[in-house]
């Protein structure tokens, strides 16, 4: 596994907000999610959340970007893992 510095692009849905981020293949999923959640200040809890690339929900049980398989300049998206209803 690189530890080489992996571009990537964070879309959070909550704020529309993308930020680019360069972390290494060896970051845990999981920290992508809390990074970007604390980032944007977004006060609920990261297991209220999920990590989407390519429009599939990655697993983040121990799991690293680049087990994931995400490339550089990847995109991923943060968002609710239940959607709140439209009112």
């Amino acid at each position: 596994m690189s530890s080489a510095a992996l571009p990537l692009r964070v879309t959070l849905l909550d704020t529309w907000e993308q930020t680019d981020f360069s972390l290494s293949s060896g970051t845990l999923v999981s920290e992508v999610k809390r990074v970007a959640l604390a980032q944007s200040r977004i006060k609920r809890s990261p297991a209220d959340y999920v990590v989407k690339y390519r429009g599939a929900e990655l697993s983040e049980a121990g799991r690293t970007l680049g087990d994931a398989g995400v490339p550089p300049n990847g995109e991923l998206i943060v968002m609710l893992r239940r959607r709140l209803p439209a009112r």
